[in-house]
């Protein structure tokens, strides 16, 4: 009977597997938020939404994007050597921030105009050097479609996290408890993935030479080229309203955004983590075959995803204020207001992201560039308009609305490209 349930494609199966590990892991911190809203104030959340916001910019271009090409090459060796590419990318990168840091910490701090987060600063390289490390080897894992251990790693991170915010929020340790919590979180996922890869790494380090690296890093120069800063746009863009809502209101502002947006993008990771990555791995292995039925896969995946996803983000989008007044506490209303305006936004988003890797495997990523550009140059403006009317609703309905059309845009071109390459 239990056997019937199971999935019965590989596709599906790959993807079951990593949303229960996800779906678990992101339940943990939703489930001990409501604890965190009551030892913790909106201005603690505040200073760490900022942290985050600084170290996931820097995080995003580590590697130089190469961990993205791991996924890519027919040998294993030659991924490999990617793998031990973007890990030394990531320690000159951590290096190099550790030193902007120290040298220029004063002028950093003054102009996110927060004092409290100048001490913090200093372990953004720390985050960067770990991201970039983890990141790496989950592609890798990606590719040898290890998605069992990818699962469990998540859940021991969540696990390892949510058990740090609360011990050391109940003894007062304030924004350092979330800060602290997620940095050794994310050490004991690095760790464990580090470990396990050693026992791929020792079966083909007799094969990696340094020309190699050097002629795949050239080959794929695309990525830290063009990708790169596509991808420092784009979490630009989305962190935007953490950095102008700290410039131009308080922590506490800061602290309420940053809640609404933890809260609606949990679930929503459960999922677009989870299925983007299989996306990812179905339509690069369609892309190395002859058949042309990545078209069929891209039309089916979206279809069935803004299907079933409405009616969830229609009820969410009915009663968020009232669930986040029950849940977290009235003093916590304001940001189930705040997640009710991003709801259109992250609708389109939580296909958009699983769909994005169309891009990265048809090298289109000039024209991403491009349009992230715009994207983020109107962000920009819709969310100052917001601080200088001195209202926050108002830049986020701006930038909810106008992050909705792009997002619509993006799914038609994403269609286009496969067109054109499939005839």
């Amino acid at each position: 009977m239990i056997n019937k349930l199971k999935p019965k494609s590989e596709f599906s199966r790959n993807v079951l597997t990593l949303m229960t590990g996800t779906t678990i892991a992101q339940a943990i911190p939703i489930a001990i938020s409501p604890i965190l809203t009551r030892i913790y104030t909106p201005e603690d959340f505040g200073v760490f939404a900022l942290y985050m916001s600084v170290a996931s910019i820097v995080s995003v271009v580590a590697t130089g994007r190469y961990e993205l090409a791991i996924m890519l090459p027919k040998k294993d060796e030659d991924a490999m050597h990617l793998v031990v590419l973007s890990l030394m990318i990531a320690g000159l990168v951590s290096f190099i921030v550790l030193f902007i840091v120290y040298i220029f910490n004063d002028e950093i701090t003054l102009f996110l105009k927060n004092p409290e987060i100048a001490n913090w600063l200093y372990f953004i390289p720390l985050s960067v050097l770990m991201t970039g490390i983890y990141q790496s080897l989950n592609y890798w894992n990606n590719r040898k479609k290890e998605y069992r251990r990818l699962s469990i790693n998540r859940i021991l991170q969540s696990g390892t996290t949510a058990t740090l915010n609360v011990t050391m929020g109940v003894n007062g340790f304030g924004s350092s408890g979330l800060i602290v919590g997620g940095l050794i979180g994310q050490g004991v996922a690095t760790t464990i993935l580090a470990n396990i890869f050693r026992r791929d790494y020792n079966l083909l380090v007799p094969n990696i030479m340094k020309l190699k690296i050097v002629a795949l890093a050239k080959k794929y120069i695309e990525f830290p080229r063009i990708n790169s800063m596509h991808a420092f746009l784009n979490i630009f863009s989305s962190q935007l309203p953490i950095f102008l809502i700290s410039y131009f209101f308080q922590n506490t502002i800061t602290g309420f955004y940053s809640l609404a947006n933890k809260v609606l993008l949990a679930p929503m990771n459960i999922i677009t983590i989870s299925y983007g990555q299989v996306f990812l791995q179905k339509m690069s292995s369609l892309y190395k075959e002859e058949g042309n039925e990545e078209l069929k896969l891209y039309r089916e995946t979206t279809s069935k995803l803004l299907l079933y996803s409405f009616p969830i983000f229609f009820i969410f989008f009915i009663f968020l204020q009232d669930i986040f007044s029950f849940i977290f506490g009235d003093k916590w209303e304001i940001a189930g207001v705040y997640a009710q305006i991003l709801i259109p936004m992250l609708y389109l988003r939580f296909t958009g992201s699983i769909v994005s890797s169309v891009v990265i495997i048809y090298n289109k990523q000039k024209k991403a560039l491009n349009i992230e550009i715009i994207n983020t140059i109107l962000r920009v403006l819709l969310l100052v308009i917001g601080g200088v009317l001195k209202s926050v609703i108002v830049g986020l309905i701006l930038f909810s609305f106008f992050s909705f059309l792009v997002t619509l845009y993006r799914l038609f071109w994403y269609a286009e490209i496969l067109k054109k390459e499939n005839v």
